[in-house]
């Protein structure tokens, strides 16, 4: 079900009990999945198409959203793990050069204002093949330039040249969602924390992150930023140190970029219930994901917030994060294949509401 679907399901409860009850739908996301959906959804904006690079150079169509002058990316459309087959995987290859050409597609429609969710990438290229989409340019030590910007070539780099960056880039403004804080490169960094679910081995781990701290090095020379010990600078694959260093960016929970872009303060301010959820209720919940960011923004305006899930496990962080109520829409247990149909969903969605509702209004 989609966060609208959901939405639809409890309004209809809430109808039940009070027919004349105000209801407002709000559509959100936590800055991955969803969240282009949810944002022109709540802007009144449009979905359009382009044809960019996928993380192996391949051409394939990728969509993003436009609202007036501010785009909202995901940089999964364009250089995600699902687009690769799994015995593609291999991010000392693989690049984010389409998400540059997502951004540069964008600009071409006017856009200056970015919205970006950096999550489910296929790449550890530091996002130099996105800067050499924008129109950076990358020289080894014989000063020749680096044509194909990828997680292997990161090691070799000596020199960087943003003369050809055009100025609509430069006067672009850009807000990534980053919900990680893994640091740029080390231990803990981008490669040794992710790559291997991005098919690297040992050795292509060591390789990545000495490619890292070299980059990281060349930037600090360079610009005087360092980068290394960023907090979320190593988010996919070093994107988000990509974005910081080059391009300005600033960081931002991914719960919060979207209630911040669909102005939610102002939606749900005079509410007297807010209701939200996700489709598994559980510790996980507290670390920042949707349903949480939702309650944080509702109970600094007094707001009870009930949280409703197609599965439900309580424990101590979960309920001391403050909600009236948790409730999981099924009363008994059920096969795993009827839950997941969708409109036995909807109608427990429905049901559990309006159960809801009646204990409030007794």
């Amino acid at each position: 079900m989609s966060s609208l679907d959901v939405a639809n399901s409890a309004r209809v409860g809430i109808a039940e009990v009070y027919p004349n009850c105000e209801v407002v739908m709000v559509n959100v996301a936590d800055g991955g999945e969803g969240t282009v959906d949810a944002i022109v959804d709540a802007l009144h904006g449009e979905l359009v198409s382009c044809v960019v690079s996928d993380p192996l150079g391949r051409s394939i169509p990728a969509q993003y959203g436009v609202a007036g002058g501010t785009a909202v990316i995901e940089m999964a459309a364009a250089s995600g793990l699902p687009l690769l087959l799994k015995e593609e995987r291999n991010p000392l290859i693989t690049s984010t050069y389409g998400t540059g050409e997502m951004i540069m597609d964008a600009i071409s429609r006017g856009c200056r204002n970015f919205l970006v969710g950096i999550g489910g990438s296929a790449t550890n290229d530091a996002g130099m093949g996105m800067l050499q989409a924008l129109g950076f340019r990358f020289y080894d030590v014989n000063n020749e330039l680096i044509i194909n910007g990828r997680g292997g070539s990161l090691a070799t780099i000596t020199r960087i040249d943003d003369s050809q960056v055009p100025i609509s880039v430069k006067e672009s403004v850009f807000t990534v969602a980053c919900d990680v804080d893994t640091p740029f490169c080390g231990p803990d960094g981008a490669a040794p924390v992710f790559a291997p679910q991005k098919g690297a081995d040992t050795d292509m781990v060591k390789r990545l992150d000495h490619g890292m701290a070299s980059f990281a090095h060349v930037i600090k020379q360079q610009y005087d930023i360092d980068i290394v010990s960023v907090e979320g600078a190593g988010a996919a694959g070093g994107m988000g140190g990509a974005f910081l260093a080059f391009l300005g960016a600033t960081l931002k929970k991914g719960i919060d970029m979207v209630l911040d872009a669909i102005d939610f303060n102002a939606t749900i301010a005079g509410a007297d219930l807010v209701i939200t959820g996700e489709g598994k209720v559980d510790f996980q919940t507290a670390k920042g994901k949707t349903a949480a960011g939702v309650l944080q923004r509702a109970k600094k305006q007094h707001i009870p917030v009930i949280a409703i899930g197609g599965c439900v496990e309580i424990c101590d962080s979960l309920l001391q994060m403050g909600f009236a109520g948790i409730y999981p829409i099924l009363e008994e247990k059920v096969p795993l294949e009827v839950a997941m149909q969708r409109d036995f969903a909807m109608s427990n969605v429905t049901k559990t509401v309006g159960k809801i509702i009646k204990e409030f209004k007794g």
